[in-house]
């Protein structure tokens, strides 16, 4: 028997909900008092350029609105973390995503001789 449209769309919300959980991962942000909790953070592959700029140009709200979840941002601003807890934060977020950040291997050797004969 056939698959019923309201079959298909539990389906559907439950693959687009997926897939939307997928740009995320959830690392700790420590907050001025000591005080921890768990944020859900943009994958560091998916953060903008404009993001970077925030983060380079020290406006920290500019950043954490940028790469965290939406729902998470009144956390962010409950736990008013200082900048080494910030820069954790995106460790820790980098380190989840599988890159390191400010760690670029850069160009690798050529496995072929570039010297003519």
């Amino acid at each position: 028997m056939p698959a019923t449209q309201k079959q298909i769309e539990p389906a559907e919300a439950q693959e687009i909900e997926a897939e939307a959980d997928a740009e995320f991962v959830t690392v700790p942000l420590a907050g001025h008092d000591g005080v921890s909790k768990d944020v859900r953070a943009r994958l560091a592959t998916r953060w903008r350029a404009s993001a970077l700029r925030a983060l380079n140009s020290g406006d920290m709200d500019a950043f954490m609105d940028l790469v965290l979840h939406e729902d998470d941002y009144e956390t962010y601003e409950d736990l008013d973390p200082d900048m080494d807890a910030i820069a954790h934060f995106a460790q820790a977020v980098g380190e989840a995503s599988g890159e390191a950040l400010g760690k670029s291997s850069g160009p690798r050797p050529s496995s072929r001789s570039t010297r003519r004969r």
